[in-house]
């Protein structure tokens, strides 16, 4: 009685086995991929100014920030309006490094005279101690020092068209050209100086393994192998005494 049960449940056992391996298979795929651009939705009850030709002002309203490309000491943040059918500007940023991160999204903010816009200065995803420190094209960037007593990062005023170009991929031309950029910061007197005197770095890894970001092949290959084996057994005759 129970070979024969066995025997009549086991294709439905290898059946689910199988889907439970195709389940984790796409699990692990989305995994994966989820988060890695910070896609964040951020509402401003005020106008702010953003990098871009001259000063770029956004509306109060709902946008959408995210990075194009993630890796090496440069990324490119994205803003587009709610529903991601316009882009505002492809805008060039250095990390950031803050000491204690939050559960929620931060932006900071450049004080300026009453009335006018304020302007964007970093861009903080939830749980992340290195934020987003945005570039402005080198014009602005003079005018904001002086205006706000504090260095802002710059680009040369060549490269500011890119900023609000056009740019479906991260291998587009104007966010290559806007990562290979010459970065400089300028101080409230107007003075040249190093990124490295304006932006805290992010501390150096001490770890000798560093893991991969992304979810690894190895565990889906096992139970793939697991699940060849169960297929093969199914079809080995059933030993009954």
């Amino acid at each position: 009685m129970f070979a024969r049960i066995s025997k009549y449940w086991r294709p439905a056992f290898v059946f689910t086995f199988g889907i439970a391996v195709l389940c984790l298979m796409f699990e692990s795929a989305a995994f994966a991929q989820q988060g890695w651009d910070k896609k964040t939705m951020v509402t401003f009850n005020v106008p702010v100014e953003i990098p871009g030709i001259d000063a770029q002002v956004l509306p109060a309203g709902t946008y959408v920030f995210r990075l194009a490309d993630s890796p090496g000491e440069r990324h490119i943040v994205q803003i587009y309006n709610r529903d991601e059918t316009h882009l505002y500007a492809n805008i060039l940023a250095i990390p950031n490094y803050r000491l204690r991160p939050t559960d929620k999204t931060v932006m900071t903010f450049s004080e300026r005279k009453a009335g006018e816009p304020q302007a964007i200065r970093a861009w903080f995803y939830p749980g992340d101690n290195s934020g987003q420190e945005f570039v402005y094209p080198k014009n602005r960037a003079v005018e904001l020092a002086k205006a706000t007593n504090l260095p802002v990062l710059y680009i040369p005023e060549e490269i500011a068209p890119n900023i609000v170009a056009p740019a479906a991929t991260p291998a587009a031309p104007p966010i290559i050209a806007l990562r290979e950029a010459p970065v400089v910061a300028v101080t409230p007197t107007g003075q040249d100086v190093a990124v490295a005197e304006v932006v805290v770095p992010p501390p150096v890894q001490t770890a000798s393994v560093v893991l991969p970001k992304t979810a690894s092949a190895l565990p889906l290959v096992a139970l793939m192998g697991l699940f060849c084996l169960l297929v093969g057994l199914w079809r080995q005759p059933l030993c009954v005494r």
